[in-house]
């Protein structure tokens, strides 16, 4: 008995079938660039990005928070404490301690930035944005 010949494969312009219960995309959806990942749900069309949600961050400093201890706690560095920068906010101290409380005016001014969003006084010690 003689074998039947082998299937030939399919030509590189003939795609797969789709495996069962897929569900074709809106049209005009267009598929994230590779490696995009996120939350469960990124990737399916009206999540992600392009539609305004922004992955929640847990680690993520306020905004607020580092400008109101910027304002009424600078001259203790304590808004550089909050966002990890240590050794800015121990000399903030001893300026302040050298000055007679004149160097309080440095956190005033910072607490003022950090709530406008000023270049450069936008994210923490780590490189993370500063959520609003």
């Amino acid at each position: 008995m003689t074998q039947p010949p082998p299937e030939p494969p399919a030509p590189d312009w003939q795609q797969p079938a789709p495996p069962p219960g897929y569900q074709q995309p809106p049209p005009g959806y267009q598929q994230p660039p590779p490696g995009y990942g996120g939350a469960p749900g990124y990737g399916q069309p009206g999540y992600g990005p392009a539609y305004g949600m922004v992955p929640y961050d847990p680690q993520a400093k306020s905004k607020l928070a580092a400008g109101l201890f910027g304002i009424f706690l600078g001259s203790f560095g304590v808004h550089r404490f909050y966002l990890g920068y240590t050794t800015i906010g121990i000399i903030q101290i001893v300026v302040t301690i050298f000055t007679c409380g004149i160097g309080g005016l440095w956190g005033f001014i910072e607490g003022i930035l950090y709530l406008v969003g000023s270049n450069g006084y936008t994210t923490d010690a780590n490189g993370r944005p500063l959520r609003e």
